[in-house]
């Protein structure tokens, strides 16, 4: 078995319950093929890049699941079928991005880390002033 990720963006027309049913509905999918899934994780509403299909933006769903190969074919026809979907994009995890996926769920429940590039450029910036301010005197 492969693991495997997909990300589907569903129109924004549908309610919640709507929304909650299509994502049931690709989940059974896998679970009936014999898949397990992992993670699943809803992005909710979000803008999309560009218009599609004069809509601009959807609820975005990501799905992180170990399957046979088999199973990626059966699902990206039941994505293609369905006209709340409308993009969806599926990737087999190699070996990197498969420890990436295991610390980013691990390191969800806590705090996030902070953006060490803010630290270092502030403390450069105050140097920089002192020693401007000594080379005046």
């Amino acid at each position: 078995m492969n693991n495997y990720e997909t990300v589907f963006i569903l129109t924004p027309v549908l309610s919640d319950q709507q929304m909650k049913e299509a994502v049931e509905k690709f989940k059974n999918l896998l679970t009936e093929q014999g898949a397990e899934i992992v993670n699943e994780e809803n992005w909710g509403l979000r803008k999309l890049a560009y218009p599609i299909d004069k809509k601009t933006t959807g609820f975005y769903t990501f799905l992180e699941f170990k399957a046979d190969p088999s199973v990626i074919g059966r699902l990206e026809v039941n994505f293609r079928r369905d006209e709340r979907v409308i993009r969806f994009l599926t990737i087999k995890q190699d070996h990197f991005a498969f420890e990436y996926a295991e610390k980013r769920r691990n390191n969800k429940g806590g705090k996030k880390q902070e953006d060490r590039t803010h630290g270092p450029v502030k403390e450069t910036a105050k140097v920089e002033e002192v020693e401007l301010e000594e080379k005046e005197d």
